[in-house]
């Protein structure tokens, strides 16, 4: 065999092998961009969660306290009313 039969046969064997190592780069990094996708909306996702429930705890918070605002005023209307000669 001459160096252009070497040649012709290595670039033969070796284009579908590098052809099939693109092919499987490729897939890999497809992969993983859609991994990488996926933990980003993962982490967008909890943070958004996070900043909802301490909005729900502030929010329950506040109307607790205005419950209890309301019990105190209806406590004192009541007092007042008793004090009136009346009965709640």
């Amino acid at each position: 065999m001459d160096a252009a039969m070497v040649t012709a046969i290595a670039a033969l064997i070796g284009a579908p092998i590098a052809g099939a190592a693109a092919v499987y780069g490729s897939r890999a990094a497809g992969r993983t961009q859609r991994e990488g996708g996926v933990i980003g909306g993962y982490d967008n996702l909890t943070q958004r969660l996070v900043s909802e429930r301490d909005k729900a705890e502030a929010d329950q918070a506040k109307a607790e306290s205005h419950v209890q605002t309301l019990e105190l005023e209806v406590a004192r209307l009541r007092l007042l009313v008793t004090q009136l000669g009346g009965s709640p």
